[in-house]
């Protein structure tokens, strides 16, 4: 079976509301290592997304280019969340003005829990972000995916994956089939050897087996008896 969000998702999440100020939402990816909050209204709802590029895209307001070089963003946020509570020369009226509402990425992307693992990574990927907040059917925050956690699927054991593997041959291919298939498993590549009675039979099977979670690819080195695919020739 494929793994869903729900299966790897984060449900102890993180988030700033939208009236948050700047500070605290520095504080708040500080202390929790991570590198972007959902913004939600009252009810729960996600309204945005707050990151570290967000931040950065403040901090550099109104200068200009050249060669100047800083610190990362990270260690400039430790370094603002330390000095916070002392008066300086260089005043943070500004960014305490500066909420959740106004910095935020919006609408956000988001997924559902439903959704397989493997959409929301290629979701991920066309979007250009490293987290996804999880919702429900009325938009309400239920989770967080990270890159990370979409990773996990692919740390399973060869032996797990040759389980599921020879359960599926077992599934799709009738007992004669399946008797003359073998399947051998390492480091999630997949090599299927054997005969089968039709190549579109092989095919279909090959395609199954690249979809069990943990599996990298597929080496399909099946025969087959009978070509179906093989296109008709027409009369002249």
């Amino acid at each position: 079976m494929r793994s869903t969000v729900a299966d790897v998702m984060t449900t102890a999440v993180v988030s700033v509301t939208e009236d948050s100020g700047y500070k605290q939402i520095v504080q708040a990816l500080v202390e929790h290592g991570v590198s972007a909050l959902p913004v939600l209204d009252a009810e729960g709802r996600v309204l945005g997304v707050v990151s570290e590029e967000d931040l950065l895209h403040e901090e550099f307001k109104g200068v200009g280019g050249g060669g100047d070089r800083r610190p990362p963003l990270g260690s400039r946020l430790r370094e603002r969340l330390r000095s916070s509570a002392a008066p300086s020369a260089h005043s943070d009226e500004d960014a305490v003005a500066t909420t959740a509402a106004r910095l935020m990425t919006s609408p956000a992307v988001t997924t559902r829990p439903e959704a397989p693992v493997v959409a929301a990574a290629r979701l991920m990927a066309r979007r250009g972000v490293k987290r996804l907040p999880v919702v429900d059917d009325g938009g309400t925050l239920v989770g967080v995916v990270s890159r990370r956690d979409l990773l996990r699927v692919f740390l399973k054991g060869d032996g797990d994956i040759a389980t599921a593997v020879d359960a599926e041959i077992g599934f799709f291919l009738d007992t004669p089939d399946a008797a003359r298939v073998s399947a051998v498993v390492a480091d999630g590549v997949v090599t299927l050897a054997g005969t089968v009675r039709r190549r579109s039979g092989a095919r279909a099977l090959a395609r199954l087996i690249g979809r069990i979670d943990g599996v990298v690819a597929v080496d399909d080195e099946l025969a087959w008896e009978t070509d179906d695919l093989l296109a008709p020739r027409t009369e002249p």
